[in-house]
């Protein structure tokens, strides 16, 4: 749409946005919100200074946001309102409706309601134009359900003429007073997506703008729904969007070929088609206008044939009539199947022609496309060239900084380096490493912090990780392909080792409690406490001769007390043996179960 060309000079332009769709005492209504963000968005793009996108709002909540937004529109040149949901009328007053509003009654109007006046002071400080849009008149399901306190009092149908009295006011409704519009049946309705068109287009007068909007509703609804402004401007153009002279790379010079073209387009008559090829005889846009006259050329082919095909069966009536000879009815009847043919076969041209317009018109808005997303494609391309050349900078910046004997690597490891090289990371060396080391903590492969550096204790427990997820990475590099290894695992990989005393609870070893009478055996078990018996007396001597016996034995194996855990579960570490670390082909030493 354009609409980064936004305006550039110093006037404040302010907008506020509303759209209600979720009605308590009312059915739903499907595109109001819809319609309040895409015209929000709208009026961002278009560079308001302030652009505030309320939805769903109560009474209380309106008539707050009106107060806030007159505040903001003192000091602004414009200031615009679109209101999106139910509104009502009621004696020639016109009312917006919040969505906690239940109008039982047409007296609940005056207190449920807020006037279209309120919204009228609300833009009304503003200096250069004061814009209010109501896409509000949508068929009012309160209407059908409110009790008249008097017979004689009218309730409309849609919202009811206004005239501003403030000079340089604008007042668009989504139908003209006295009708209702439709809600479409597609995202957005159709006056919301005329207005996100042609409004933001730079230096289009609003009035103008509003002509083409009005144009595109009534084609979209079958000429059902015609919008309408009240209210004048002076005589200058008032754009929304301010033209601005582009600055830097040339314009496109197919640009004012294509508006030339779409000027014809919207004419779409013989004489505007003649005049663009006089103007610009060959090229791409010169071969669509030949594809437009040759449609208008079928159709004007169609009708000549049409006529010819009236005028002879008004021929074959008039000898019948007349009682003409037999060889002159024939002779009328055939020139009339004559004339019926030529007919048809110039509807089936015309219909010809229109498919070929119609797929050049495709051709031009997909050249158009690709030409805008080759530009843009191209943009992104430098801006990643850039920030890779001022990300490889700063590393090799940070890596000059490094003592010489941090950044060396082994004789032997530089040349597997040298034969496979790692995949490019956009991380740093010391980002990847310490991105590393956090799986391998959430893994229960390492328990020491993360850092910045591949340490001896990162290798190892990379190492207890290649032994329990069965994989083979080199325990000396941290790359990318070990940091998606880890993220692919959801849970622990590496068992959890408990001392004695304590029990795997989870990812952490609680300590084990027993009850009264009760101790923690060999087995890390709770077992009852054997009641002592008391000892015989012996002679001093003989105890003498045992306590030597006993200090001159061989210690017997006992269970360690201490628990293994891993993905089967945990267990006490078997009787005679112990947990200890066993060196294996990559150097590193994981923790395992020891017998003999």
């Amino acid at each position: 749409m354009g609409l980064a060309c936004g305006s550039a000079h110093a006037d404040r332009r302010v907008a506020l946005i509303i759209g209600n769709s979720a009605y308590k005492s009312a059915p739903k209504l499907g595109n109001p919100v819809n319609d309040a963000t895409l015209v929000g968005g709208m009026f961002k793009k278009a560079g308001f200074d302030s652009v505030d996108v309320r939805l769903d709002l109560s009474a209380s909540e309106m008539r707050r946001m009106l107060r806030e937004f007159a505040g903001r529109s003192r000091d602004a040149e414009m200031a615009v309102i679109y209101y999106a949901g139910h509104g009502i009328e009621l004696d020639g007053n016109n009312y917006l409706i919040p969505i906690d509003a239940s109008l039982e009654t047409d007296g609940d109007v005056l207190d449920e309601t807020i006037p279209v006046e309120r919204a009228l002071f609300a833009v009304e400080p503003a200096k250069q134009l004061r814009l209010i849009i109501l896409d509000a008149c949508r068929d009012n399901p309160f209407a059908k359900t409110m009790k008249r306190t008097l017979a004689s009092r009218a309730i409309g149908r849609g919202l009811a003429k206004v005239e501003p009295t403030s000079p340089n006011t604008m007042i668009a409704f989504a139908a003209k007073a006295g009708s209702t519009a439709s809600d479409g049946d597609a995202r957005n309705s159709p006056f919301a997506a005329a207005l996100v068109e042609y409004l933001p287009k730079p230096g289009l007068d609003l009035r103008k703008a509003f002509g083409f909007v009005r144009d595109d509703v009534l084609k979209a609804t079958g000429y059902k729904q015609e919008p309408y402004v009240y209210g004048s401007l002076g005589g200058d153009d008032v754009p929304l969007v301010v033209k601005q002279t582009p600055a830097g790379p040339q314009a496109n010079p197919q640009e004012a070929i294509r508006r030339d073209y779409e000027l014809a387009l919207q004419l779409a008559t013989r004489d505007g088609w003649e005049a663009f090829l006089a103007q610009y005889p060959d090229g791409f846009y010169a071969n669509l206008a030949k594809g437009q006259l040759n449609k208008i050329g079928a159709e004007e082919t169609r009708a000549t044939a049409e006529q010819k095909a009236r005028a002879a069966e008004q021929e074959k009536a008039r000898l019948i009539a007349e009682r003409a000879q037999k060889a002159e009815q024939e002779k009328a009847a055939a020139a009339a199947k004559a004339a019926e043919e030529a007919r048809i076969a110039a509807e089936k041209q015309k219909q010809i022609e229109q498919a070929k317009a119609e797929a050049a018109e495709r051709e031009r808005k997909a050249a158009e496309a690709a030409a805008a997303k080759a530009l843009a494609e191209k943009q992104a391309a430098e801006k990643a060239r850039a920030e890779l050349a001022a990300k490889q900078a700063a590393e090799r910046v940070e890596q000059a900084a490094k003592p010489a004997a941090d950044r060396q690597l082994p004789e032997a490891g530089q040349k597997v380096a040298a034969l496979s090289p790692g995949p490019t990371s956009p991380l740093s060396a010391a980002d990847l490493a310490k991105s590393v080391q956090s799986e391998l903590r959430r893994v229960g492969c390492l328990t020491s912090a993360a850092e910045g550096e591949w340490s001896s204790a990162a290798q190892r427990s990379l190492t207890l990780f290649n032994k329990y997820a069965g994989t083979q990475f080199d325990a000396k590099l941290a790359s990318v392909d070990v940091l998606d290894a880890l993220k692919a695992k959801p849970g622990r990989v590496c068992p959890l080792v408990c001392n004695f005393g304590f029990k795997a609870d989870g990812d952490q070893c609680a300590k084990i409690t027993c009850r009264a009478g009760y101790r923690v055996g060999d087995d890390n078990e709770c077992e009852k406490i054997p009641e002592r018996k008391p000892a015989a007396r012996e002679e001093p001597r003989r105890r003498d001769q045992e306590r030597k016996d006993a200090e001159s034995a061989a210690p017997k194996s006992q269970a360690s007390g201490q628990m293994i855990c891993n993905s089967a579960g945990c267990r006490p570490v078997g009787k005679g043996c112990r947990l200890g670390t066993v060196k294996n082909m990559y150097g590193a030493s994981p923790t395992t179960e020891i017998c003999n």
